[in-house]
């Protein structure tokens, strides 16, 4: 691929990234939310209770960032933490029913940030999107060999 090219793929994928985080910060704001608590929120309203490291493997996170999360979460009493009960250092993290609530709202803010997001495109495009997307964060994926990123195993 030549630099022209390169140039826009990059400049594209950060744009959006910047501005959909941005926009997603705005939609949230007033419910006292910070982007990444949404998809923990969402992550425990779709797979219920899991032990916090699981957690932050789940939403793609290091475990520090999802600590911070979970403490300002359990603190406005929308999830609570619990020791494990085979691992007194591991914690189980859950919704309460106010955290329950909260999803319910950060789902309608999803699917109109989505709405927003895919505006003018043709549904079949839309349809596409997802499987694109998870190709591309895939691709770029540090967490796996770049052998594996490629499909080349």
């Amino acid at each position: 691929m030549d630099f022209d090219r390169a140039d826009a793929v990059n400049q594209a994928v950060r744009l959006l990234s910047l501005r959909h985080r941005a926009r997603a910060a705005t939609l949230l704001a007033p419910l006292g939310l910070h982007p990444g608590q949404e998809v923990l929120l969402l992550e425990l309203a779709r797979n219920g209770p899991v032990i916090q490291a699981q957690l932050a493997e789940a939403l793609g996170c290091e475990p520090p960032s999802v600590t911070l999360m979970a403490r300002k979460l359990e603190a406005s009493g929308h999830l609570r933490r619990t020791p494990a009960p085979d691992d007194k250092r591991a914690s189980i993290v859950e919704l309460t029913d106010a955290g329950r609530a909260l999803a319910e709202e950060v789902k309608k803010i999803w699917c109109a940030l989505a709405d927003e997001t895919v505006a003018g495109l043709p549904a079949r495009t839309v349809a596409g999107l997802p499987a694109l997307l998870e190709t591309l964060t895939g691709n770029v994926d540090t967490r796996r060999p770049r052998a594996e990123r490629r499909g080349t195993r």
